[in-house]
């Protein structure tokens, strides 16, 4: 199928204009210039975002009415939440790597800016029309190869952390995202139409794409940085 983008075009400028590896937090990640306890303050807060994006993917699933849609997200939800190597379970082994217990993780509250966007996320992908509301997962997939590759990086290169059971999180995104994001493009293509729809798909990104960096600026307060 041959893709029209209209909304594409604009979508990636919101992304690039806005993406993650140009926040403070990570481009200090990136040099090597975080002390221990930010990415351990990182790993507590962002699993709060880990356990809610399948959420996002299920609420997605619910508004659809398309069968073959439908799968296309399962399967991007199943990936998500089952088996031993379930994506909440692969952020644990990461924060473990980092010196955080899983207690620790796994009683960790999210702060303000966390919750917020969380609030965002969940509202958009609930409330929009499925195409538009698939797009805040887009916003998201759409970074995270570029981002997994830059942490695994920094984490070897300047924290020592070279072992596969911690960086497996940021190696299996980095890898899947690519065809999740792919294939979400599709289906946004094929529902973005109309210039109502395109401006609908153009609010999820940017609303989604402000709060993913809002969790990072909470990290940064709660971390006195």
């Amino acid at each position: 199928m041959v893709m029209t983008c209209t909304w594409l075009t604009s979508a990636l400028a919101v992304v690039e204009d806005q993406h993650l590896l140009k926040h403070p937090f990570y481009q200090l990640w990136t040099r090597g210039e975080l002390p221990l306890d930010a990415l351990q303050i990182y790993a507590r807060q962002y699993f709060q975002q880990v356990l809610a994006f399948p959420r996002y993917l299920s609420a997605v699933h619910a508004n659809c009415p398309d069968l073959a849609t439908r799968q296309e997200i399962l399967g991007n939800l199943a990936a998500e939440e089952l088996g031993p190597n379930n994506h909440p379970e692969l952020w644990l082994r990461f924060a473990e790597g980092l010196g955080v217990t899983r207690a620790e993780i796994l009683t960790s509250t999210a702060n303000p800016h966390t919750q917020a966007a969380i609030a965002t996320q969940l509202e958009l992908s609930r409330n929009l029309p499925y195409g538009a509301g698939l797009a805040v997962v887009w916003a998201y997939e759409t970074q995270v190869p570029a981002v997994a590759q830059q942490k695994i990086s920094g984490l070897q290169q300047h924290y020592g952390i070279n072992d596969g059971r911690t960086l497996e999180f940021f190696r299996v995104h980095g890898e899947a995202d690519i065809h999740h994001s792919r294939a979400e493009e599709t289906i946004i293509d094929q529902w973005a139409t109309t210039p109502q729809r395109q401006a609908q798909v153009l609010q999820a990104v940017t609303e989604t794409t402000q709060a993913l960096n809002q969790i990072l600026d909470g990290v940064m307060v709660q971390s006195g940085l």
